[in-house]
Parts: structure tokens; sequence; C-alpha cells
């Protein structure tokens, strides 16, 4: 007797969610081209399943991003709701931007591969988040706490370009500068 749909559905989905969520680790560790023998291994699923979901890894890097960025476009609306003024919230969705870019290893050179099936990453990321960013903005200068003439996607250029780690400067000091950019931004009232 065969599984009805439902639950063969639902067991797709915890599949699907355990690959993502395992290629995202992996990612952070290794890469974007982290092998895919490793993220099988993490999700506990054999290399054919994953190549069964994601038939490319353009596809896998894809997907595993797209969630990632859905979650961080979601976080915007939640903290205005949750947080004491605007700025508050912006700044907490800021540090989750900052997390999300610091921690994506070989995000920016998946970005820049030329390779034709993760050329939507970067529109996507635009796409989704700067919509975000500017609800905050809008919000903050609501409230009167923004200074005159920031964009959503320039301030998330900034601070994408403040979140470029090296051999000497590391996470904590893309957050401390993003800190200080933020504070920048802020209207004094």
């Amino acid at each position: 007797m065969s599984e009805p749909v439902g639950l063969r559905q639902a067991q797709a989905q915890r599949t699907r969610s355990a690959v993502l969520a395992a290629a995202a680790e992996v990612f952070v560790d290794q890469g974007v081209q982290a092998p895919i023998r490793d993220i099988a291994q993490r999700a506990g699923v054999g290399v054919g399943t994953i190549y069964r979901n994601f038939p490319t890894r353009a596809e896998l890097v894809t997907a595993v991003y797209r969630h990632q960025i859905d979650t961080c476009a979601a976080l915007a609306p939640r903290l205005l709701a949750e947080s004491t003024s605007p700025f508050t919230a912006l700044t907490g969705w800021a540090d989750a931007f900052v997390e999300f870019l610091v921690t994506k290893h070989g995000l920016g050179a998946a970005l820049g591969s030329g390779d034709p099936g993760l050329e939507n990453l970067h529109t996507l990321m635009l796409d989704t988040l700067v919509p975000a960013c500017a609800a905050l903005l809008d919000a903050c200068a609501a409230t009167g706490e923004l200074a005159p003439g920031i964009t959503a996607h320039r301030l998330m250029r900034a601070i994408g370009n403040l979140c470029i780690t090296g051999p000497d400067y590391h996470q904590a000091d893309a957050e401390h500068m993003v800190a200080v950019l933020l504070a920048g931004c802020r209207r004094d009232g």
C-alpha cells in the first residue's frame, strides 16, 4: 500500500528543507563550490537525492540564497512591528543583512562567476531586499529619525562594501563599521 500523497509531499518538503539547511551550512564552511557529497552527508541523504531536487549546482546555490534572502526580507516588517522605533528596526535588520553578507563565503564569487544559472542572484537580492530596506527607511523618515537623501540601494551598497572581509578585517570589524555608518544616517532629534 502506498503512502498518501500528502505524506509524500510533506516528506519531500522536509527532505528539501534539510538539503537547503545543510547546503547553507556547508557553503559557510567551504564556499559554494563545496562537494555535493559533503552537503548530502550533512543532510543525511544520498547524493542522488540532491540531484533529484537540484539538478545543477546553480539551482542549489540559488535555492539556498533565495531562502535566506526571503528570510531577511521578511524580517523587516516583523522588526518594525516589534521594535521601539523604526530606527531600532533598521539597525536590527542591518545586523541581519551584515550576518547574511559576511557569512556567505563564495557568494561574491558566485555572483561574478559568469555562470548563467547564477545571474539571477544579484537581481533577486535587489528585487527582494531593496523594498524591505526601503520600507524601514520610509518608517524612519516618517518619524524624523533619518537624515535626508538616504536611499535603500545606496545604504545596502555601502553596507555590502563594508562587509568585504579579509585577513585583517573580520566580521566584528564589518559590524562595527556598519554601526558607525548607521549612526551617521540617523538624524539627531
